[in-house]
């Protein structure tokens, strides 16, 4: 049987394989440990019996005014363990928390524009492609932002797509 918990620093040590895939982005270790001093909440993990990582969610919550959304900076699910609607109940948690708990008006991730099984997989999930971001991954591959509304944002604003790319430079970030 499947669990999920916050993830915890001893986590750090066990989750290597997990990133392996291709697509995952990798951080440092320092990276990795301000998510989990600064947005706990925002940081579980799935783990199989005999305590495997199966799995993990980090994000946090950030921007002001109606910009103010929980945001999803890693998820990733090791490849015997997908199909098993595990990223989906991840990014549940995550909105759950932006939404309940920090009254965000939406939720937004990256994804590479090539990687279309994630594409798709968060299509399912009610994320729709608010922008392209040019040359996001390494200045060399487009990434796309996708975007859910929450409850707060009763009038779907946040979600309604730009009619133009943008370049990195052009995101805010706080």
């Amino acid at each position: 049987m499947t669990s999920i918990r916050r993830f915890c620093c001893n986590d750090l040590l066990r989750f290597a394989s997990v990133n392996l895939d291709h697509l995952t982005e990798t951080f440092n270790m320092s990276f990795y440990m301000t998510y989990l001093a600064r947005w706990p909440d925002y940081f579980h993990v799935a783990e199989a019996p005999g305590n495997r990582i199966m799995g993990y969610i980090m994000g946090k919550v950030e921007g002001q005014g109606e910009s103010w959304h929980g945001h999803v900076t890693a998820v990733t699910v090791a490849p015997e363990f997908r199909r098993q609607q595990l990223a989906k109940k991840l990014m549940n948690i995550l909105e759950d928390i932006s939404d309940k708990i920090d009254k965000a008006y939406f939720v937004d991730l990256f994804v590479r524009a090539s990687n279309t099984p994630a594409i798709k997989m968060y299509e399912k999930l009610g994320y729709v492609v608010y922008r392209r971001v040019l040359r996001y991954y390494s200045g060399e591959e487009d990434g796309l932002d996708m975007r859910k509304a929450l409850s707060r944002d009763v009038e779907k604003k946040s979600v309604i797509p730009l009619k133009r790319p943008v370049t990195p430079d052009e995101l805010e970030y706080d």
